[in-house]
């Protein structure tokens, strides 16, 4: 048996959230008990980038429901959605990322209360792993926002001011002497630039910011947003770095911030949004939070609910949550779920190309375990450049098999990835030969 790792990156097993509200149905003298759910909506009636920024107001959009189908993975409706892995996992604890059953319903977390910086230009939390475009016309603020992938534990996104010092569309990858040489290492030799195309790791786009060496920029691994995955650099889906890339300027100031904790108001309820602290800000960051919220309670004369910001904190579900009720009926309606239908499609999701006899192959290996051999198979699906995966039933065994591709040295590169990108020992199969 072939050895197989899961993604390091994507260390999240969730629990399921399931919304239903019953409620008591009286006719003539007898009361029967129903089960009822809020209505469907289109998908076009979930905002999910673009926002109006209401004066006095921290808190924009709506959290979404969705109904998950068969085949479904967190990873394609975190990318539909416009959400990072970080964050729809956070918000559904418990739900398999990679094998989620069907018709668990899924929270997707659209509603953002903004970062605690100047509404200009933009401002980027890397606690939240979310990016604010800021834009005034006319005296109306609008913000954009996507989700992002940042730097790893040892190599960190700085924090601080910078701008937008040049664009480049299609740009060329000039590797750094340290990047090529944590690959030369594992056996990959890189060489001294790469250009556009496929195998770029900058996409189609890049924003290169004064800080040298930090971009924001595309990515050809879609599934690593919303994970600390980065050399540093703030990376974006492929669909909205254009957009971005497009609306910003040469000069655009650029703030990088650290907020896991965030408070803020809308439509008369104070709100609270907690998300796990990266390493070694948790304890400063919440005392920071604890000190804005202790000054709220002196100037407003309100008493807070400790115990429950306290579980907010403690959950970090990074959704924010009603905490406060500062005047009295005020509407909570948007910190409610609005239950979406599913897609017809969902945009990004890998497709598989049909088996071929006379294609090559990858044997990755043989499970005992169902469940285990598709949760591999999905995830070398979402490699990036990708390399198709699917599960085949053998003799009470299941055969984990990559491809089908057109040549050898295809066949070659992809086992050669799968080596040094999830140590997996893949086995190439010539044309012809029983897989």
């Amino acid at each position: 048996m072939r050895r197989f790792v899961t993604l390091p990156t994507v260390a999240y097993w969730l629990r399921s959230v399931v919304l239903g509200i019953c409620v008591i149905a009286l006719t003539g003298c007898a009361a029967t008990r129903q089960a009822w759910f809020p209505p469907v909506h289109p998908e076009s009636e979930l905002e999910r980038n673009r926002f109006q920024v209401t004066p006095g107001a921290d808190v924009i959009g709506r959290l979404g429901l969705v109904k998950l189908e068969e085949g479904d993975t967190l990873p394609d409706v975190a990318r539909h959605f416009s959400v990072g892995i970080n964050a729809i996992s956070a918000a559904n604890p418990g739900v398999d990322v990679w094998l989620p059953k069907a018709g668990e319903r899924i929270t997707l977390p659209l509603n953002f209360i903004l970062p605690d910086a100047p509404r200009k230009g933009i401002v980027i939390n890397l606690a939240t792993m979310r990016l604010f475009q800021f834009k005034e016309n006319g005296g109306a603020l609008t913000v954009s926002t996507y989700p992002v992938g940042i730097g790893t534990k040892e190599r960190p996104t700085p924090q601080g001011p910078t701008r937008v010092a040049r664009k480049a569309s299609r740009p060329t990858w000039y590797v750094p002497a340290s990047i090529a040489e944590d690959h030369r290492k594992k056996g990959d030799i890189l060489p001294a630039k790469v250009p556009p195309g496929p195998e770029n790791p900058l996409g189609d786009y890049a924003l290169y910011l004064s800080r040298s060496g930090y971009l924001i920029h595309g990515t050809n691994k879609p599934a690593s947003i919303g994970l600390k995955a980065s050399n540093g650099c703030m990376r974006l889906y492929p669909e909205h770095i254009e957009v971005l890339f497009r609306d910003t300027a040469v000069n655009t100031p650029v703030l990088i911030v650290n907020q896991p904790y965030l408070i803020g108001q809308r439509d008369g309820v104070l709100y609270m949004e907690a998300h796990t602290p990266l390493e070694d800000s948790g304890t400063s960051e919440l005392a920071r939070i604890h000190a804005k919220l202790k000054s709220f309670e002196r100037a407003s004369a309100r008493t807070l609910d400790w115990d429950k910001i306290n579980t907010v904190q403690t959950e970090a579900r990074g959704i924010p949550v009603p905490i406060l009720e500062l005047r009295p009926g005020a509407e909570q309606e948007a910190s409610s779920p609005l239950r979406i239908e599913h897609p017809a499609a969902l945009y990004g999701r890998p497709e598989l190309p049909a088996l071929k006899l006379d294609a090559w192959y990858v044997l990755v290996g043989d499970m005992r375990d169902e469940i285990e051999a598709r949760r591999t198979a999905a995830i070398i699906n979402h490699q990036g450049p990708p390399i198709p995966a699917r599960v085949l039933s053998k003799d009470s065994s299941y055969r984990i098999v990559a491809g089908p591709f057109s040549d050898g040295g295809k066949a070659r590169d992809a086992a050669k990835r799968l080596k040094i990108d999830l140590d997996i020992d893949g086995i190439v199969i010539e044309p012809g030969r029983t897989i």
